[in-house]
């Protein structure tokens, strides 16, 4: 009897999300049973299909990925996480652990190293990509301890703070940022004071380098701000408004916590049978 892990692929590139189904699905064990664009259809993926791994993309529109690594282990904590990512800082990796992933590693990994840390998960274990090992270890001997309070942008920001920094540095409304953050578009015009007093800046365009030198966006983001441009491009979409509480874990307007519910239906194993 063979035994297939199935697994959920959350990646905002089409081409990339269909070259990781068509490889993933190649390997006898592993069969990809969904698809995700953006961090919160990831959650509701995960809670729908409940697949036995997910890899996911860290920089996705809306909600981004380690904020939906948060919500799912809430929700799912027994599904595999494994972060594939651009992303080599050590805040980075420190955050993605905080939330709960379970595997680290880069894009410009070979397959086999993708395959060797899937397999890693499923069995329990941690795996990060050799570089984030000893950039980790370089910081730990050179005496810039993690857990040591610092003054940069990453470390002054609640995770709640960095998830409206980067909707609005992607051009997102008041409202379209409420709507992906289950909050109120007075609430969030507050956390933008917030963060251009914490920030120390006084523009819609400092919050977008500011983003940009966290790696929350990509520097293409900077054509939606481009002094020289006459006008902003439109977004391509609006963002559906969330249907249930992943992503609200800290909701400025009635101080609700995400469900801590688990998930009653998973097999007691990481994997099950094929059919």
């Amino acid at each position: 009897m063979n035994i297939k892990c199935n697994v959920l692929i959350a990646e905002d590139h089409h081409l990339l999300r269909s070259g990781l189904r068509s490889m993933v699905s190649g390997i006898a064990e592993y069969n990809v049973v969904g698809e995700a664009k953006d961090g919160r259809e990831a959650c509701h993926l995960a809670i729908s299909l409940s697949p036995d791994l997910i890899l996911m993309d860290l920089s996705m529109p809306g909600m981004n990925g380690i904020d939906a690594i948060a919500a799912i282990r809430r929700r799912t904590p027994s599904i595999r996480i494994i972060a594939l990512t651009v992303h080599q800082s050590d805040e980075y990796v420190r955050e993605a652990l905080r939330a709960g992933v379970d595997g680290y590693v880069l894009k410009d990994a070979s397959f086999e190293e993708l395959v060797f840390a899937m397999h890693a998960v499923m069995q329990g274990k941690k795996h990060l990509s050799a570089e984030m090992y000893g950039s980790l270890v370089e910081s730990f001997v050179s005496g810039n301890d993690p857990a040591a309070p610092t003054h940069n942008a990453w470390d002054i920001l609640t995770a709640r703070e960095r998830s409206v920094l980067k909707l609005v540095a992607e051009g997102r409304s008041n409202k379209q940022a409420g709507q992906y953050l289950n909050l109120s578009p007075k609430t969030i015009e507050k956390y933008r004071a917030s963060l251009m007093h914490k920030l120390g800046i006084t523009n819609l365009t400092g919050l977008v380098l500011i983003a940009i030198n966290m790696g929350l966006i990509t520097s293409l983001a900077k054509q939606y701000y481009d002094p020289a441009r006459s006008e902003k491009p439109s977004l391509t979409h609006a963002p559906e408004a969330p249907d249930d509480d992943m992503g609200s874990g800290d909701d400025a307007r009635d101080g609700r916590s995400g469900s801590a519910a688990g998930n009653d239906g998973r097999l007691n194993g990481p994997c099950r049978d094929a059919t």
